[in-house]
């Protein structure tokens, strides 16, 4: 081999190594992004399983027990605005009713959807009535709340998430469930709308003066209260609720309010008169039969 010929022999061999490097790189490179696409994916495929797995869980939970001071699927509340305590409903259990009143004190029992304009109407005009005749011991008020009204909030189910907000504050602060119930209906949203969101309901229950308010936050958070919600609300559609002599055959509409018993006719626009002379009319009635 020449002198002249072997620069550029050398020159050949330098970059056919040159190129087998850069090669051997790209080679490299190229196993390693796939390496890390067969990664990326598997995380993916991991995280979409785990997705739908939690979703069947909570889908497929069984149903837990119904809050405490509900035992009736509602709570009764007392002189001084105190909640009347009751065990649970057993999970696949049944409600049972509240014990009858003193001699001479009514029973109202009001079956209530968080989200029912009319509901709202109602609890505005007759709510301090209502209080009064708690307070001053002439009455107990059970209420009842239900989620009959869930396709009327853009899919967020508010009328059983207010429900369950409700029932959390049964279980957990029963003594501030009057107040939470005055503030769910005085900060109302419109039907049709997206409703309040549970950071908003926490909010409420606290304003409300509630115990236990991390409990009440977790308990609203995590629905707790949401397969007691829908029994609840099954049953007295279908006339399975529990009841003092209750004489209807079943909830058709909210509100639906019960006087000892018997459905409150009311005239729309609603009056507190007309409502508290029912009430007078059945404390007569009582009293009289008493004698």
């Amino acid at each position: 081999m020449t002198e002249a010929r072997k620069p550029k022999n050398e020159a050949r061999a330098a970059a056919r190594a040159a190129a087998n490097d850069i090669r051997s790189k790209q080679s490299k490179s190229a196993r390693r992004n796939k390496i890390l696409v067969q990664l990326g994916l598997g995380t993916l495929i991991l995280a979409v399983i785990a997705g739908v797995v939690a979703v069947m869980l909570t889908a497929f939970k069984p149903a837990g027990p119904g809050p405490l001071n509900m035992g009736s699927d509602g709570i009764r509340i007392t002189q001084g605005l105190v909640a009347n305590p009751t065990d649970a409903i057993p999970a696949e259990g049944a409600p049972t009713a509240q014990p009858a009143n003193a001699e001479g004190v009514v029973e109202i029992t009001i079956f209530v959807d968080y989200l029912c304009p009319i509901c709202g109407e109602f609890e505005a005009e007759n709510s301090a009535v209502i209080k009064e005749l708690i307070e001053s011991g002439a009455a107990t008020v059970e209420f009842r709340p239900l989620a009959i009204l869930n396709n009327q909030s853009q899919g967020t189910q508010y009328s059983t998430r207010a429900a369950n907000a409700a029932a959390c504050v049964a279980n957990y602060s029963p003594n501030s469930f009057f107040a939470f119930n005055e503030l769910l209906f005085a900060n109302q949203p419109q039907e049709g709308t997206a409703g309040l969101d549970d950071a908003t309901l926490t909010a409420l229950a606290d304003q409300a003066g509630v115990s236990e308010l991390a409990k009440i936050t977790s308990c609203i958070d995590d629905q707790e209260f949401k397969a007691w919600t829908k029994s609840a609300t099954e049953r007295a559609l279908s006339g399975e609720f529990a009841g003092n002599n209750f004489g209807i055959a079943n909830v058709t509409g909210t509100p639906t309010v019960l006087i000892n018993g018997v459905q409150f006719g009311y005239s729309y626009p609603f009056s507190k008169d007309e409502f508290l002379q029912e009430v007078m009319k059945a404390a007569g009635q009582q009293f009289s039969e008493s004698e």
